[in-house]
């Protein structure tokens, strides 16, 4: 038997390649509302936490309102107006099928929104692998445990029989906060050593290594 047999997934970074869509949306957000430059390196940082959460981390000083102006923003840019590609990670279609085809429940926990993560599963055709997802908007912004608590609810699992896998340090500090094992993508927006000092059980550098690791650990 497998070890897991919940395999949660974040979404930015990890399944779909959108770093450069959101960074040029919170960029086009920052010139609109004539906010302090912030350059891309920094805006990449904050890619998984909630919306809201993020602009307080890149503007600690803006009040309640003004954050919520500038996620009001944010998001006009994202679902309407900006229209950089966000493609899936080559393969990640494939693995999903075979992941599936071989027993695992799937999930998503990311910080997106509710309806960024829609529109995303939408766009891909994805929603069929995932029945059960959960968005920072819905519940709380990672590293809370609180979306992984109820993805572990809603399928009836304990936290040892799950996975998280995810590309940025508040993915593996989730996993830790909700004691779920943390898993590693080194091509998304966190770097490598990064990652590892979380403690993950492991890591792999392309989404079709997936597989084979699993096999490999069961």
């Amino acid at each position: 038997m497998d070890k897991y047999s919940l395999l949660v997934f974040d979404w930015d970074g990890t399944l779909m390649d959108s770093k450069v869509q959101i960074v040029n949306c919170m960029q086009s957000a920052i010139t609109e509302l004539s906010l302090e430059a912030r350059s891309n390196e920094q805006i990449s940082n904050i890619i998984g936490l909630g919306l809201e959460e993020a602009i307080i981390a890149l503007y600690p000083i803006l009040k309640p309102k003004e954050v919520q102006h500038a996620a009001q923003t944010y998001r006009e840019h994202y679902l309407f107006k900006d229209k950089t590609p966000s493609p899936l990670f080559s393969g990640v279609e494939d693995v999903l099928v075979g992941l599936k085809e071989k027993g695992y429940e799937l999930a998503v926990a990311t910080g997106k929104s509710r309806r960024g993560l829609d529109k995303g599963l939408s766009e891909t055709g994805l929603h069929q692998y995932f029945p059960i997802t959960r968005c920072a908007d819905e519940t709380r912004s990672k590293p809370h445990p609180q979306m992984l608590e109820e993805i572990l609810v809603d399928y009836n699992t304990n936290a040892k029989q799950a996975l998280m896998i995810g590309d940025s340090e508040y993915d593996l500090q989730l996993a830790n906060n909700a004691k779920v094992d943390g898993f590693a993508v080194s091509y998304g927006v966190h770097d490598l050593l990064r990652l590892l000092k979380q403690g993950p059980v492991g890591f792999i550098d392309d989404i079709n290594q997936l597989p084979k690791w699993l096999s490999d650990h069961a």
